[in-house]
């Protein structure tokens, strides 16, 4: 009786230990960019530092993983806030005007993205010279290919004006590296590996905004911010280079608890130092800057910002 009595108790505590243990899915981004290298630093020190259980996997960009939020089949996903603010509020795209996705909340904006233009032609010098060009624009589902139609528009131009390739950054690269396509749109944070590999083996080019048609990007959606990659952030491009960025922002799916949204903040913002020795982008974590990103945040979220002293907005 008493080795029944054990055995069952022993049973309880497994199942309730099973119980307690939230498993998350984090989809990121394509295995050459930093969605993915940054997101699975992210999920391996919470998984192991805390009772969560989180796994990161490659995605296929921000409106895919959006997409995967909504279905449930992922619960957590790094995306960029501008296109997160298409789907939220259902303008602009076709495929959510008038069709919102608000199926998910903000957890945290953690670092810049800068829309970097890539091309091994010296000949192309602003976004007017793709015209007629192959571009790459992103892989299907990308947020890539919103700020590439973004940065079209901008320019007074179409996708008809370009012939698009949906290309991941991996793709990118290696195509451009074999002359089957003249550029490519990158959406990462810089240095952005695959970009760091084509101007390493081959040689590239950035193509820089002037200050006219950067406002005219902040027009069209104020989550851009004007920014500078720096000369010497890749082997060759010794000048610095003016484009805009978005926040790279993880995103909670509707079935992620107030418990576990405040203990995936907490341990990555009170662990910073500990991130960074994992990924150079943990040394952009910043409260400031996590607690902006046009979106409504998780209210697990922001019991942690009230914490540390910030007010944000919450879905309603």
């Amino acid at each position: 009786m008493k080795k029944f009595v054990s055995i069952a108790l022993s049973l309880v505590l497994v199942l309730s230990c099973a119980a307690a243990l939230a498993e998350l899915t984090f989809s990121t981004g394509g295995t050459a960019g930093t969605y993915y290298a940054y997101g699975t630093v992210l999920a391996q020190y919470i998984t192991a530092n805390t009772d969560l259980a989180v796994t990161a996997i490659a995605g296929n960009g921000s409106a895919a993983n959006i997409d995967l939020l909504d279905l449930g089949d992922a619960q957590l996903a790094l995306v960029q806030n501008d296109v997160a603010g298409y789907a939220y509020n259902g303008i602009r795209f076709e495929q959510y005007e008038g069709a919102p996705v608000n199926s998910f909340t903000a957890l945290a904006a953690l670092y810049d993205e800068t829309v970097q233009v890539i091309t091994c032609n010296p000949d192309i010098k602003t976004v007017a010279d793709l015209k007629g060009k192959n571009v790459s624009i992103g892989s299907a589902g990308s947020g890539t290919f919103f700020n590439a139609m973004d940065f079209l528009a901008a320019y007074d131009m179409t996708i008809d004006d370009i012939v698009p390739q949906y290309l991941s950054f991996g793709d990118s690269a290696e195509s451009l590296k074999d002359g089957k396509i003249d550029a490519a749109f990158v959406v990462a944070g810089a240095p952005t590996p695959a970009v760091t590999d084509l101007a390493t083996t081959k040689g590239a080019y950035l193509v820089a905004l002037d200050d006219e048609h950067a406002a005219k990007l902040v027009e069209i959606n104020p989550a851009y911010g004007k920014t500078v990659i720096p000369g010497g952030t890749y082997e060759g491009i010794d000048t610095d280079t003016v484009t805009v960025g978005v926040k790279a922002t993880i995103i909670a799916g509707a079935d992620v608890s107030e418990e576990d949204a405040y203990t995936i903040v907490s341990t990555i913002f009170e662990n910073k130092d500990a991130i960074t020795e994992a990924h150079a982008k943990g040394a952009e974590l910043d409260l400031d800057y996590a607690s902006v990103c046009g979106l409504p945040y998780h209210a697990g979220a922001a019991k942690y910002f009230a914490e540390k002293g910030f007010t944000v907005e919450t879905a309603k």
